[in-house]
């Protein structure tokens, strides 16, 4: 079983579609029909049903598909390996992070890795924290810089980076920036916008919500922390953001023995060698953080 039939079987898998795979692996449609139809024959088993324009992998390409995707990157990771025994660092380093850390943490750690490895071709993917971690466990990328979540389960692991206190704001001008009396219970009568509730973020302050069993009821949502910002600081609605967005539009709204906090950080795979590029990208970060 030859790896450039798996190859073609995994991006046709992906993509739901031939034509696309052919661009992905700069091949031509029939190509890439050819290496399906091969490795079809060779596993005696059909992995694609086409229902007209549809593909839908059969149970056979299921039970492939997991397989295959683990076998490219471990050989993959073999090959970076050997590549790297002189201990040059070169080649590609991709990163998933989030737009909160890679807005307001990254550069300065960015600034010295361009400048310091020019021969290293750095690649980012911004995205939710959890769809980060995800990316870090099927090997899209070798590192994340996130925020972590609350319990990691292995192969994945972490570090972490930036402690980030986190704080119930509202626009100055918002009746509640002049209360004496403030209570979860007032807060949840006021309209909130906040971070979808099921990332990790959403799940601290559900929690806290869960625990005084106080309903909480979210009026808007959006994952990016700067457009919440945005909206808070126009008097629309209280939300949770970082103490380090804040400015002099906002205030910070005290609630008694209510301390909210999370942690940024860097997610790994365990199990696989990171790369000589990863290895002193993360050294920078580190050094830049202390």
């Amino acid at each position: 079983m030859d790896t450039e039939s798996l190859q073609a079987f995994v991006s046709v898998a992906k993509t739901g579609s031939f034509s696309i795979a052919a661009q992905q692996l700069f091949l031509t449609q029939p190509a890439v029909s050819k290496r399906i139809s091969k490795l079809e024959e060779r596993l005696n088993h059909r992995l694609f049903d086409r229902l007209g324009r549809d593909l839908h992998l059969t149970e056979a390409g299921q039970l492939l598909l997991l397989r295959a995707e683990n076998v490219l990157l471990e050989l993959k990771d073999i090959e970076r390996s050997v590549k790297e025994l002189s201990g040059e660092i070169v080649g590609s380093l991709q990163v998933a992070t989030s737009h909160h850390v890679g807005l307001h943490h990254l550069p300065p750690i960015l600034r010295e890795f361009a400048a310091s490895h020019t021969n290293v071709n750095l690649q980012f993917d911004f995205l939710d924290s959890e769809q980060a971690h995800q990316k870090v466990l099927t090997g899209e990328c070798e590192l994340a810089l996130v925020t972590l979540a609350p319990r990691v389960e292995p192969p994945l692991a972490n570090q972490v980076i930036w402690e980030d206190p986190l704080a119930i704001v509202v626009a100055k001008s918002h009746p509640l920036a002049r209360s004496k009396e403030l209570s979860l219970e007032i807060l949840s009568e006021k309209p909130a916008i906040l971070p979808d509730l099921n990332t990790y973020t959403g799940r601290i302050i559900k929690q806290i919500f869960e625990d005084a069993k106080v309903n909480l009821r979210v009026n808007m949502a959006t994952n990016y922390l700067e457009t919440i910002k945005m909206m808070v600081s126009v008097g629309l609605g209280w939300s949770v953001l970082p103490k380090t967005l804040m400015d002099e539009h906002t205030c910070e709204l005290k609630l008694k023995e209510i301390h909210i906090s999370r942690k940024l950080g860097v997610v790994f795979h365990q199990k696989r060698t990171l790369s000589n590029a990863a290895k002193a990208f993360l050294e920078i970060v580190h050094t830049k953080t202390k």
